[in-house]
């Protein structure tokens, strides 16, 4: 039995919502396809209204624009006179015409004092210099006339004699108690590093 309620609350339910469904597409279709009828007839200014109004303070000023239902109600008809005061009206304004060709431009200001010129460096040209060479020269063994060198690079320790390339970039020259002298090969640069104290 309580069923047979629920069911006919459902489908009553359903019909009120199909019925105002309904209304609201006719409403819509007819909003849309018919219209609202037709709009207020609006007072349009006489054509002579429109000069004398410019003749006492320029432009006609609080004028609403009127919506147009259809083309019946446009006046194809021309006014010559209204166009004639157009065409003869005068700029008068401070600025520049933008609508003349021949309008002088508005004067320039003048400058008021000297024009301070700013130094600009020299800017170095040639090819840049090359990079320094990453190597730290912290010892040498001399063993039977024969120096070697211990020499650092990153994390990697080599031992050289003069003439050895290390890590196939770094050529030894010459080998000092104080000194080192390391020859890049990549940029032909020939740098003397110092003997420096590495920490432990």
């Amino acid at each position: 039995m309580k069923a047979g309620v629920e069911e006919k609350r459902k489908v009553a339910i359903l019909a009120v919502l199909l019925i105002v469904m309904l209304a609201a597409a006719v409403y819509f279709v007819k909003a849309v396809f018919i219209g609202g009828g037709p709009p207020p007839e609006a007072t349009a200014p006489s054509p002579a209204a429109a000069p004398a109004a410019r003749r006492a303070g320029g432009a006609v000023s609080a004028h609403v624009a009127q919506k147009i239902s259809g083309l019946e109600s446009l006046d194809p008809t021309l006014h010559p006179d209204l166009m004639a005061e157009a065409e003869s009206l005068e700029y008068s304004g401070s600025g520049r015409n933008i609508f003349s060709m021949s309008s002088a431009p508005p004067p320039i200001e003048k400058v008021k004092g000297p024009v301070r010129m700013t130094a600009v460096a020299a800017q170095p040209t040639g090819p840049p210099p090359p990079p320094p060479i990453d190597l730290k020269f912290f010892g040498y063994v001399a063993n039977g006339g024969v120096r070697k060198a211990f020499l650092l690079h990153g994390d990697d320790v080599f031992i050289a004699s003069e003439g050895d390339v290390v890590d196939h970039h770094y050529k030894v020259d010459k080998i000092s108690p104080l000194s080192i002298q390391v020859t890049d090969l990549l940029y032909n640069n020939t740098q003397t590093l110092p003997l420096t104290q590495t920490s432990s």
